[in-house]
């Protein structure tokens, strides 16, 4: 109760003071897990209840669900469609490299690690984080390819990452006897009936959607009620099947605007108002659990988590994107914007649930742990800057490079140099 006083307490004054954080770096994560780290600094015998930790942690699965179906919601088919060579290189070049780089930097580094723990390492902090990357898709001065592509490859990596984390899990626990695991059945259950379930929730709540708005017959404080139900319809359709319900709340968010345009709108209102309440609190919980767990930090595990938010990422994106024709500033750029958060959050979870006990286990959750630290710091203080020093490079480029093709096609408008912007 007094771990639950103390967040609500926090969301308050935070909630105050939350215009004036708005024009600093300071981020809403980097005050809900520095208060977290704080709390456990003043009161230790906060870390003792882990009835309650257990409890909020629970959250991260529904925030992340919720704001996958709302970053989907929101995301223009018809750009996504002029764009779909870049989250498609981004999610298959890209991922796999970020997967097999990750894997291979784990081994050199900790050495009493398997090949298999390695995997699952890398397979945890293989996804983005649509939440900390919130401030650069949503940012008019980036490129409208670059920000869909940045928001589609965060929407849909988690999900594809965890067969690959199930797999090496799998392995991992077998003694890597290859016979007893099944990679097609992971790729099956997990993103083909995830991928089915958003679909047909998607298509049937937006047609259902349309159909009552018409007829007038849904009123209109029930709206988001109705659309936001649809996500925690397939969470709950998901965790019956054994599929990802990460895949299936976003590709939901897509098909749902086949029937129902209006579904963006109303699920980016209810995600702004109370679907970032689950995710501070998870943040605040994050807190807690480094504070308690920092004297076990070793510094293998810092200099691996350097090494996964710049090498690990940035070098497979920029293969990914060769031949693309991008510039160069827009290759570092969708580079070091790849954030760890709450996806591995989440991720970590899925492999400490299975309660396998391996000897690597507590390098892989202090290495996680140590990884989305430094992101929501680092990541979260450059976004603002980054976003300014990205849009004066791009400024003088050419109106046909293929940084403006989507926003052309789209009928946006190319974002304006710096010194014509409000700040």
């Amino acid at each position: 109760m007094t771990l639950l006083v103390i967040l609500v307490a926090l969301l308050f004054f935070y909630g105050l003071a939350s215009a004036w954080f708005e024009r600093t770096v300071i981020t809403a994560p980097i005050v809900f897990t520095a208060a977290g780290m704080c709390l456990l600094v003043v009161v230790p015998s906060l870390g003792e209840r882990q009835g309650s930790l257990e409890i909020l942690l629970r959250l991260a699965e529904a925030g992340l669900v919720l704001l996958l179906f709302t970053d989907a919601s929101h995301t223009d088919l018809k750009v996504l469609k002029s764009i779909r060579s870049l989250p498609a290189r981004l999610l298959s070049t890209g991922m796999l490299l970020t997967i097999l780089v990750g894997g291979l930097g784990a081994l050199v580094l900790f050495r009493a690690l398997a090949i298999w723990e390695a995997g699952v390492l890398a397979a945890i902090l293989a996804p983005t984080d649509a939440g900390l990357g919130q401030v650069i898709v949503s940012s008019p001065r980036v490129p409208t390819a670059i920000r869909q592509a940045l928001n589609v490859e965060a929407g849909l990596n988690d999900g594809l990452s965890v067969p690959f984390l199930l797999f090496f899990a799998a392995l991992a626990e077998t003694g890597g006897r290859g016979g007893e695991v099944h990679l097609s059945r992971f790729l099956v259950e997990q993103l083909g009936f995830g991928a089915a379930i958003g679909l047909l929730i998607g298509l049937i709540g937006g047609w259902l959607l349309g159909l009552a708005d018409r007829k007038k017959s849904m009123a209109p404080s029930f709206r988001q009620v109705c659309v936001v139900a649809l996500p925690l319809l397939c969470a709950v359709a998901s965790e019956a099947t054994g599929a990802s319900m990460f895949i299936a709340a976003f590709v939901a968010g897509l098909a749902v605007q086949v029937f129902f345009k209006e579904a963006g709108a109303e699920s980016v209102e209810f995600t702004e108002q109370w679907g970032q309440l689950l995710n501070l609190s998870v943040f605040f919980l994050f807190g807690l659990l480094v504070a308690r767990s920092w004297p076990h930090f070793t510094g293998a595990m810092l200099v691996y988590a350097a090494f996964s938010l710049t090498a690990v990422r940035m070098l497979p994106v920029a293969l990914a994107l060769v031949g693309t024709r991008l510039s160069r500033a827009s290759v570092l750029f969708m580079g070091w914007f790849g954030p760890r958060g709450l996806a591995s959050i989440v991720l970590g979870l899925v492999y400490l649930e299975r309660e396998a006990h391996l000897p690597g286990e507590d390098t892989i959750r202090l290495t996680v742990m140590a990884t989305v630290l430094i992101s929501i710091f680092a990541h979260g203080s450059t976004a603002m800057p980054g976003i300014r020093l990205y849009a004066a490079r791009i400024a003088g480029l050419d109106p046909g490079a293929p940084e403006f093709q989507a926003s052309l096609a789209s009928g946006a408008v190319r974002p304006a140099p710096m010194a014509a912007q409000h700040p």
